[in-house]
């Protein structure tokens, strides 16, 4: 039951500008009644959205010319607030495969690698700049090296970094932990049985 390993995820992106982004403004909390997280990708960003409508804009996520993509650029501290899991988990199932900004917040940047979903850190002049080649070419292949600690678009590369545990777990196939357990189970109850206190 390997994991798939994750060394470049590939796509166009959209960039939700903003600082101190927070997990109830990626995903309000009425929402965080389902018992599973099967369709909650429409709720993503959702009262943002709605209020972007209700003053005649366009949300970047709303926008036709980034329909589809699936690396969304932001600011720093991005997935602040509460720790809920929900956050990553509508971003994942709107379509995002990978997230950038300038920096996480530390239970959103775990709960997304959980989930296969890497959260690279750019400097904000960089992150700019790239948004500045989505903006004029939607179109644009985006590529995010995990191996080589870089993204690529319009032939120009920038520095995009992992806390190193986080590129290994990702690159190895090792970014979610009960599947790691659950692959290794026969070495577990072989633990187990030798442990005197787990006899029956």
């Amino acid at each position: 039951m390997a994991l798939e390993k994750i060394t470049q995820t590939s796509g166009r992106g959209v960039y939700v500008p903003g600082d101190d982004l927070d997990t109830d403004r990626v995903i309000p909390a009425r929402f965080m009644k389902c018992i599973t997280f099967d369709g909650l990708g429409e709720f993503a960003f959702f009262d943002a959205r709605a209020a972007a409508t209700a003053e005649g804009q366009t949300h970047p996520l709303d926008d036709a010319r980034f329909t589809g993509a699936s690396i969304l650029f932001s600011g720093s501290n991005f997935g602040c607030g509460s720790s809920r899991e929900h956050a990553p988990q509508a971003l994942y199932r709107f379509g995002i495969r990978a997230v950038i900004a300038e920096s996480f917040a530390e239970i959103f940047f775990g709960n997304s690698i959980t989930l296969g979903m890497p959260c690279a850190v750019m400097t904000g002049q960089d992150i700019r700049a790239v948004a500045q080649i989505i903006e004029s070419d939607p179109e644009a292949l985006i590529t995010l090296d995990l191996s080589e600690g870089k993204l690529s678009i319009a032939d120009m590369d920038f520095p995009a970094t992992l806390p190193p545990h986080a590129q290994e777990a990702l690159v190895t196939g090792k970014w979610d932990a009960i599947a790691d357990l659950l692959e290794g189970i026969s070495d577990v109850r072989t633990c187990a049985a030798k442990l005197p206190y787990m006899a029956a």
